[in-house]
């Protein structure tokens, strides 16, 4: 089976143009690992636009080869991705796929599938329409046009691989058939090695994200303040993306130098892969409480590498957590402190058994084996 792949080259995503080599967002890369994985009359070729040319590889492994089509700005966003559009279709009459599969509606990828003259399937990673319905993410032009291009998109293909419950009930209406295919980890989170209990002097709380009202780090911030004034001690550390050139982010700002003064609160910065592995085997839980959610792969990772999780009962979170052991939801900040509070003043204990549900569940290859079985159902008919 010859199947195209297109999804976003963050070099281009990033302008980190000066990269030798692409690099994928964390659930698109693990699935390219089990594809990789397979192997067996599996010919996968990964479609990516740019904007300028870069170096790249022509094979990311032995059966994954890599084509990147330049194009200019005219033909992006401010022309609903019509350039990125022809030069895909143009690109895939000579490699003749079998399927087309599109990954994500934020950017070209959906819009590129749909209109490739070929069999096609989509994956939804985040959903636009209610991003942008609820604004979270502001009042941005950007996203009107995401949202609307991305109901497009759900109309025209074959079918929408759907990472969650929730992302499937958002979806089902606007697009002729559903898949409930979760995200696959990254497969150094399965790894083995993660600690089965931690011996922190005080309990280590990780908390990964952008710094947006979506993740909401700074309601997170203050919570953990009004644990901290009432007596219980604790350090927690932020990673991910922080800009002050917004008002959430200077806000967040102020309150995390009071908080770092104080002494309970780090900021880690951005964090590859192995930084992330060690800063989650380093912390005794994950906080994580977005306002929307479509799947929360951070969750998942953390439960592979054996953190305790509260979490909000948002989005694609409870699926991840169903089955699981010691993760707890919340429905608002107010039961989130209490549950974080009780935890601490039982001595903060490690659950067991995750790693192994996780791998279970969300390992490369056993993701990888289900689009396998989603394409040639789709070509079936």
């Amino acid at each position: 089976m010859k199947v195209a792949f297109l999804c976003t080259d963050n070099r281009e995503q990033h302008q980190r143009y000066d990269l030798e080599a692409p690099y994928f967002e964390p659930a698109v890369s693990a699935l390219l690992d089990g594809f990789a994985s397979l192997n067996d009359d599996l010919e996968v070729h990964v479609v990516s636009c740019a904007k300028r040319a870069m170096t790249g590889p022509s094979k990311l492994a032995s059966n994954i080869h890599f084509h990147q089509p330049i194009v200019p700005s005219i033909g992006w966003g401010r022309t609903a991705f019509a350039g990125c559009a022809l030069a895909v279709r143009k690109r895939l009459q000579e490699l003749q796929p079998d399927i087309v599969h599109g990954q994500g509606t934020e950017r070209d990828c959906a819009i590129s599938a749909v209109h490739s003259g070929f069999p096609n399937v989509i994956t939804i990673h985040g959903n636009m329409q209610r991003i942008h319905r609820l604004k979270l993410l502001g009042a941005n032009s950007y996203y009107w046009l995401a949202s609307r291009l991305e109901t497009h998109a759900l109309g025209r293909t074959a079918g929408v691989l759907c990472n969650s419950i929730h992302t499937r009930s958002l979806v089902e209406s606007r697009t002729r058939k559903t898949w409930q295919v979760p995200n696959p980890l990254r497969s150094a989170f399965l790894e083995a090695g993660a600690p089965e209990v931690r011996r922190n002097p005080v309990p280590v709380f990780l908390v990964v994200g952008v710094v947006t009202r979506l993740k909401r780090p700074l309601e997170i911030l203050q919570t953990l303040k009004g644990l901290f004034e009432a007596g219980n001690r604790f350090v927690v550390r932020f990673a991910g993306v922080h800009s002050t050139d917004h008002p959430y982010g200077i806000e967040f700002q102020a309150l995390l130098e009071e908080a770092m003064q104080q002494g309970y609160a780090e900021y880690s910065g951005v964090l590859n892969e192995a930084e992330l592995i060690r800063s989650m085997d380093d912390a005794d839980a994950l906080i994580h409480f977005p306002e929307e959610e479509a799947f929360g792969l951070v969750v998942a990772e953390a439960l592979a590498r054996n953190l305790k999780v509260f979490a909000a009962r948002v989005g694609g979170i409870p699926d991840i957590l169903d089955g699981t052991v010691g993760s707890e939801l919340f429905d608002d900040f107010d039961t989130l402190a209490a549950g974080l509070e009780q935890w601490i003043t039982h001595g903060y204990p490690t659950p067991a058994g995750n790693p192994a549900i996780m791998a279970r569940r969300y390992a490369p290859e056993v993701i990888a084996r289900r689009h396998l079985e989603i394409y040639r159902e789709v070509l079936g008919r």
